[in-house]
């Protein structure tokens, strides 16, 4: 029977079996081959891939020198760099590379682990063969933010970039923003103590200070906060008249700021300040208001006009009695009255001797 001639091309290894056992590997070249001998090549290059359990065939010491096994366990993946760059994420499981072929380095990640070292390149873990082991948290300088794990508080996290591992502790970033915002109660339906509905519009200034009581001790602080100035509203609304109220409009903010800012440190939350934005009155009542504000200018007016004309009166008739006194007073009024004709005259002609004045008071007199 012929021996059979293979060749084992650069880059490649070929396996030589025997009634179905590895008995030797073959290196580049050429051999002459026994037909009872089955010979399977494969490319050094690429991952040694096989049909017979690997256990089996590294009994077989030429394969177990020629081969890399790179075993990664369950909690683990392992990075694989060619040429110092990435190639690819190795999950749990084995991996026979040939020892001869291409050069790999390895970097072995423990899964177990919280957070990812902080040795690991940043540009790796953003790589999508690795994005799918790891979550992304970016704190931002606004925020703050607690690291929960398996539901527990873990620690607080200061701005940053954060890598966490995807594992059964089940890690969780929740955020706040601490810089101060807004809040607004707007259109409530109110009830005087005199029983007149009013329509209120109420704003807030806040701030967190305390993260762990913002995230821990409720559910939505900020839902707990409208709350809490809804009700400081509707209990000092319900207090007054409606008179009452309208006359006393700049101690409405200072008594709910008073009212709502314990429960908002319970929240841990800073209140800054409150305000009222706008009082909304029923249609009815603010036609009625209207007449009574017209009715009142009215009075206001006609109170002024009066005592204008009492006082323009008594003028009058103190300037009376110091001129029927004061005979130089009487003369001095009397240019008074002829320096306002003379502005009413474009052009005067005067013939007379030194009598003009008398003349001019008697013509005045005749008028």
């Amino acid at each position: 029977m012929r021996l059979m001639r293979i060749k084992v091309n650069a880059y490649e290894k070929a396996l030589v079996f025997k009634n179905g056992q590895l008995i030797r590997v073959l290196d580049t070249g050429r051999y002459w081959i026994s037909p009872w001998h089955k010979v399977v090549k494969f490319d050094i290059t690429e991952l040694f891939h096989h049909e017979i359990d690997l256990d089996l065939l590294l009994r077989c010491k030429d394969l177990e020198e020629r081969l890399n096994v790179v075993d990664v366990s369950d909690h683990e993946i392992v990075i694989q760099y060619k040429s110092g760059n990435f190639h690819q994420v190795l999950a749990p499981g084995r991996y026979p590379f040939w020892s001869d072929g291409v050069s790999y380095t390895y970097e072995r990640m423990n899964m177990n682990d919280i957070e990812v070292n902080q040795n690991v390149s940043r540009i790796v873990l953003h790589k999508p063969e690795v994005q799918k082991y790891v979550t992304v948290h970016v704190v931002e300088n606004h925020e703050k933010a607690i690291l929960y794990v398996s539901g527990e508080i873990h620690k607080e996290l200061t701005p940053g970039l954060y890598y966490l591992w995807k594992n059964e502790k089940h890690a969780m970033v929740a955020k706040v923003d601490v810089r101060r915002q807004q809040i607004e109660i707007s259109g409530q339906e109110l009830l005087t103590a005199d029983k007149a509905a009013i329509r209120m519009s109420l704003f807030a200034s806040y701030q967190v200070v305390d993260i762990f009581k913002a995230l821990a001790a409720s559910k939505d602080y900020s839902r707990q906060l409208y709350i809490t100035l809804q009700l400081g509203l509707r209990e000092y609304v319900g207090q007054y008249t409606l008179d009452q109220l309208l006359r006393n409009k700049s101690a409405i903010a200072p008594f709910i700021l008073k009212f709502a800012k314990a429960h908002a440190h319970e929240l841990g939350v800073n209140l800054i300040d409150c305000g009222i934005r706008d009082i909304i009155l029923p249609g009815d009542i603010k036609e009625i208001m209207n007449h009574v504000l017209v009715a009142e200018k009215k009075a206001q007016a006609n109170t002024i006009m009066r005592r204008e004309e009492t006082a323009s009166t008594r003028s009058l008739l103190n300037t009376a009695k110091l001129m029927e006194d004061n005979e130089m007073l009487f003369k001095l009024k009397e240019m008074e009255y002829l320096e306002r004709f003379a502005d009413k005259i474009g052009e005067i002609t005067v013939n007379g001797g030194s009598r003009v004045v008398d003349e001019l008071r008697t013509l005045i007199s005749s008028k």
